[in-house]
């Protein structure tokens, strides 16, 4: 059956579709790390040497899909940014079982296991692929009505498949630009960009116009579910390669288990989300947490300054980048990961803690000027070292706490010297 087409009639249509689209890039990415994260690794887990060679293969196509999911919300923010918008960061809460997303797109944190697996072909599935998402993943509402091209302002509309959506903004942006022009279309400043210069990633695609547009789609359509009909090389020929893989170790081993039993903890119930959510309750494993959640949101904090950033100098974006890279690799993974060898609490018997990646509120934007926002991001970041320093005082913490707070002194050091005297804390 034909996916129903996807209308863009107007800016704010595109808007929509491109906001939407970053969350959905965003939690599917948030998906494939907490899966990373859960995995055992080495014989001192109860592996063999042949398990434990495979999980760290695993574990590295995670990683690597991970990488090209953080590319995509970069290309999407470029879109967005092209056409005049502000890229956003922010995302509710897991999980999301059906509702916020069209019906077939159900978007929870599972840990590496059959489950998992299925549910992320099903992500990856290249558009008009009949497959079925996990057993645990049943659609719950109706679809959503179709958006009538009168209609001004914006909504949610249908899709299948994530190619599905995307094909829908490549054609939207074709019959705008058509319309209007590429200039009205492409009203925003180049300066907004991120490109490879900046970012160090070749495969970035910085987007000025039509072509440069259609060329980012198309790198998120091909690394995900690949050029049509060629696969192998995409996101989806690789988990399938892992599924084959897994299948045949559990056959010759049916007790064969390549996870810690993780469970996605929140350190409260979560603000957006009805239905109660497991809460950890071990007093280790809530710091441990709490401090991935303040890296965390630095992380999308920094990004989102760039991409909103006002008269920054090339240095300060670079600042910026560089940091949003590094502290998403040496301090929110290895206290993420640590997190899934604690306890998650008495609540929750032979469960480990997993980092549920919370939100604690709708994230907005900093203000236009600079210093006032470099303020902000350093004294957060103080935070984040002075909470590591208490953590590790407190005893029982993981060695990962030390190099965080170590890591997270250092770079609130380097904002420090970007902020106004007047707009410091007394040291």
């Amino acid at each position: 059956m034909a996916e129903p087409r996807i209308v863009v009639a107007n800016r704010e249509h595109l808007w929509w579709l491109l906001n939407e689209a970053a969350q959905l890039e965003h939690m599917i990415l948030c998906q494939y790390l907490f899966a990373e994260f859960s995995l055992k690794d080495g014989t001192d887990e109860g592996l063999t040497h042949e398990q434990a060679e495979a999980i760290s293969s695993w574990r590295k196509v995670l990683h690597d899909i991970a990488v090209e999911e953080m590319l995509h919300m970069a290309l999407v923010a470029n879109l967005t940014a092209a056409i005049g918008a502000a890229p956003i960061f922010g995302r509710p809460n897991f999980p999301q079982r059906s509702g916020y997303f069209p019906a077939g797109f159900q978007m929870d944190l599972v840990p590496f296991g059959e489950q998992a697996l299925r549910h992320f072909l099903y992500l990856e599935r290249p558009e008009g692929m009949e497959l079925q998402d996990a057993g645990e993943f049943v659609p719950g509402v109706p679809g959503r009505e179709r958006l009538d091209p009168e209609e001004l302002m914006p909504r949610g509309q249908e899709y299948g498949t994530i190619g599905h959506l995307y094909r829908g903004l490549e054609e939207g942006l074709r019959e705008l630009s058509a319309r209007l022009g590429e200039q009205a279309v492409f009203v925003g400043s180049p300066r907004a960009q991120a490109t490879p210069e900046l970012f160090r990633w070749p495969q970035l695609i910085a987007v000025t116009d039509l072509d440069s547009a259609l060329a980012a789609i198309s790198m998120i359509i091909e690394q995900g579910e690949g050029s049509r009909g060629d696969w192998q090389k995409a996101h989806y020929g690789r988990f399938l390669a892992i599924w084959q893989e897994y299948g045949e170790l559990r056959q010759r081993d049916p007790s064969f288990e390549p996870a810690r039993p993780t469970i996605a903890g929140f350190l409260r119930q979560p603000y957006d989300i009805a239905a109660p959510q497991p809460v950890l309750g071990d007093p280790v494993a809530r710091r441990v947490a709490e401090l991935a959640v303040l890296a965390y949101e630095l992380v999308l904090h920094l990004l989102t300054r760039f991409f909103t950033h006002t008269d920054e100098s090339e240095q300060q974006l670079g600042l910026l980048v560089g940091m949003a890279i590094r502290l998403m690799a040496d301090v929110l993974r290895p206290l993420a990961t640590s997190l899934t060898r604690l306890p998650a609490g008495p609540e929750h018997p032979g469960r480990t803690a997993g980092f549920a990646f919370e939100m604690y509120y709708a994230m907005s934007n900093f203000v236009p000027w600079r210093e006032p926002s470099w303020a902000l991001l350093h004294e957060r970041m103080l935070m984040l070292a002075e909470r590591c320093g208490e953590a590790e005082r407190a005893g029982g913490a993981p060695a990962e706490v030390t190099a965080a707070g170590q890591q997270a002194a250092r770079f609130a050091e380097q904002l420090r010297g970007h902020v106004p005297p007047a707009l410091l804390p007394p040291r």
